[in-house]
């Protein structure tokens, strides 16, 4: 799989969000190993999604379309003077279920001293963890190299997002969730979609 992460600083999300479906409605029939896209602005104005291919193969297809092109000079305007877009094919998926459905979603970028045992950490005892978080559908985690990461986290609502975060875990979760802290550099960065922008092909 490959996977685009896209970033930048929004004035107008609703002609954004107008562009996208534009694109989906108009370019996405023709893109041929197009998987899906998840993004959106936080409250503060940020933009950042997730843009999912079968392959870098078709993802270049996709870019050297003129019709791809003519859309990008058209809209790119909407991401601020500096958008940023790093790509990798180092993707893990932990879909417990439908991301489709998702009413609130979360982005963490960070970077681990060790994403080797970060990534045992996040593959242990899934079914323990959807018993404990059943508002959690599932996670795309982008490794971009040197411990550098982007999860997209997809949930059920904010509110049971919310309500989940102050269930007290199991004694062994919590060891789990104290390693997984003590690998982060720094203090990740979140990025909240409460109105998430969740495109899939048709």
């Amino acid at each position: 799989m490959f996977v685009e992460v896209i970033q930048g600083q929004v004035t107008d999300p609703a002609a954004l969000r107008a562009a996208f479906e534009e694109w989906q409605r108009d370019l996405a029939p023709g893109a041929t190993g197009w998987l899906g896209a998840t993004s959106g602005v936080t409250d503060d104005g940020r933009f950042i999604g997730i843009v999912r291919f079968a392959s870098t193969a078709d993802a270049r297809r996709n870019a050297d379309r003129p019709e791809q092109t003519a859309w990008w000079n058209r809209h790119k305007h909407l991401l601020g003077d500096n958008p940023t877009m790093v790509d990798s094919e180092d993707v893990d998926l932990d879909l417990i279920g439908d991301p489709d459905r998702a009413g609130f979603v979360q982005f963490m970028v960070g970077r681990m001293t060790d994403l080797a045992r970060a990534r045992e950490l996040m593959k242990s005892d899934p079914e323990e963890f959807a018993a404990l978080r059943p508002d959690v559908l599932g996670t795309v985690t982008v490794n971009h190299g040197d411990g550098a990461f982007t999860t997209v986290i997809y949930f059920t609502s904010e509110a049971e997002a919310r309500e989940g975060e102050r269930k007290e875990p199991p004694p062994e979760v919590q060891a789990q969730m104290a390693e997984m802290g003590a690998l982060m550099v720094g203090e990740p960065e979140w990025f909240d979609l409460r109105d998430p922008w969740l495109e899939t092909p048709a």
